[in-house]
């Protein structure tokens, strides 16, 4: 906090920031937001950048790539003299962070069966919320802003030594046709399990013209561009509410590393809780995030119906409070599961296309949230009319969607047409099933205990054992 003292500016507490070291304060304050929307901007170009970039390339080596350079740029953005400098390596940062994540995710997606694929997802955001309060604690003992990016990367450099000793997805291979390359990670995989395994081979494909695919070749195929379009408004919805309902609590006043803390570890008991109901067979994907949106929803509008009162009555403030807070878990839940449910939608030949579009749109939903809150000055209720409105609707529009719980997963455009998500109890051909686990009587090949060695094929029917 800064104050004024005979004409000099002087600010309070010991700690560094980019506003205190480039005075950015009063006429200029605007420029501490700039920057922020400066790093989302980065983050809206990497999202569908990159996801075009690693359906054709490759998941890996866009993702480590990606990763080199978030760190570079990060290093630099900590090492910045000026503030254009800053925004300059901002934006780069958000380029490289939003498109290197979203790979990511699709990659660590691609490495399992999509039995697990909930699993997975779910633990991955849960680090993440854990992260805002690690960094909460990280920032309580440093309080210099460039000392604290320089040791947040630390970290970074650690998880791309990492990154280097894994390796290509096998679902990306086998759609490329690189037969070979998948069956020698799928291998690997198994030996990493320490599970003994039996040899197989597997069936090319006819190729198609998925390598070109592109945004055109979503919206000209009508499955998917209803999916598209229906994913895309939920990823919106989830973006506004989530981060809209965060600016509409306040100031809370008390110690703000305190506050960063609790907002993170706020959102973990969202993740246990979807993950349960998404995989209940009862509920599945569609239902659930349909239900967690429309919750969250309801939660926002029985807000409007509280008794308003003078002064902050105990009872009127707590009742106020929980129903805010049950309509941030709903939303983290609802975003965890768009994650989740959005790769399970689309082939693997356009996942991360597909993924990297809804994730844009969803920075549009960042952007605008801070301004939601503001409309409490023409109402002071329409901030959470917005989110309640806008939950329920995104919430029906969701029930629209297949449901793809104990599906096979589509690896080509003619599998929507083929196989449109039948289950693998049915006798019918579905591609890439040995990644998918879904047989009941099937044993894992990785963790196979026979002794027999059969020979598999990724086109088959209903004996197929599952490799992962």
């Amino acid at each position: 906090m800064g104050n004024h003292s005979q004409g000099h500016l002087h600010f309070d507490g010991n700690l560094t920031s980019i506003a205190s070291e480039w005075l950015l304060v009063g006429a200029s304050s605007y420029k501490v937001s700039a920057a922020s929307s400066v790093y989302f901007g980065g983050v809206l170009i990497g999202v569908i950048t990159f996801g075009q970039l690693s359906d054709q390339f490759g998941r890996k080596p866009v993702y480590v790539t990606g990763l080199a350079l978030d760190i570079t740029f990060a290093v630099l953005n900590a090492l910045s003299p000026s503030f254009q400098l800053f925004l300059l390596t901002r934006f780069v940062v958000g380029v490289m962070n939003g498109g290197m994540s979203l790979v990511a995710f699709v990659l660590l997606n691609e490495y399992i069966g999509a039995t697990y694929w909930s699993i997975a997802g779910s633990l991955s955001n849960l680090f993440f919320a854990v992260g805002i309060a690690q960094f909460a604690v990280i920032g309580y003992l440093i309080r210099s802003w460039r000392l604290l990016a320089l040791l947040v990367n630390v970290q970074g450099a650690c998880v791309f030594l990492l990154s280097l000793c894994i390796p290509e997805s096998p679902r990306w291979l086998y759609t490329q046709g690189r037969l070979t390359e998948a069956k020698d990670v799928l291998l690997f995989l198994g030996r990493w399990n320490c599970k003994k395994f039996t040899s197989f081979s597997l069936t090319p494909r006819q190729k198609e013209i998925s390598q070109s695919a592109n945004v055109l070749t979503i919206y000209r195929h009508g499955a998917l561009r209803q999916r598209t379009l229906v994913m895309m408004y939920a990823w919106f919805v989830c973006s506004l509410v989530y981060y809209g309902l965060t600016l509409s609590v306040g100031d809370l006043g008390g110690n703000i590393y305190l506050n960063l803390a609790l907002s993170g570890l706020a959102e973990i008991p969202a993740y246990p809780l979807c993950m349960y109901v998404m995989n209940h067979k009862r509920c599945g994907r569609r239902k659930a995030l349909a239900g967690f949106l429309a919750f969250g929803g309801l939660s926002c509008l029985i807000i409007l119906f509280l008794p308003e009162k003078k002064g902050s009555g105990l009872f009127f403030m707590l009742n106020r409070q929980v129903l805010s807070l049950v309509g941030k878990l709903s939303i983290s839940a609802s975003f965890n599961i768009v994650y989740i449910y959005t790769s399970e939608l689309y082939p693997t030949s356009i996942r991360n296309l597909g993924m990297g579009l809804c994730s844009m749109v969803s920075r549009f939903g960042g952007i605008i949230a801070p301004f939601i809150p503001d409309l409490r000055y023409i109402q002071a209720s329409l901030p959470f009319i917005v989110f309640g409105v806008t939950g329920l609707t995104s919430g029906t529009l969701s029930l629209l969607l297949p449901e793809t719980l104990n599906c096979p997963l589509p690896e080509t455009m003619t599998d929507l047409q083929v196989c449109s998500y039948r289950r693998l109890g049915e006798k019918e051909e579905v591609s890439l099933s040995l990644l998918n686990g879904h047989m009941e009587d099937s044993e894992n090949i990785v963790g196979s205990s026979s002794e027999e060695e059969e020979e598999l094929s990724l086109t088959t029917s209903t004996d197929t054992q599952a490799l992962t």
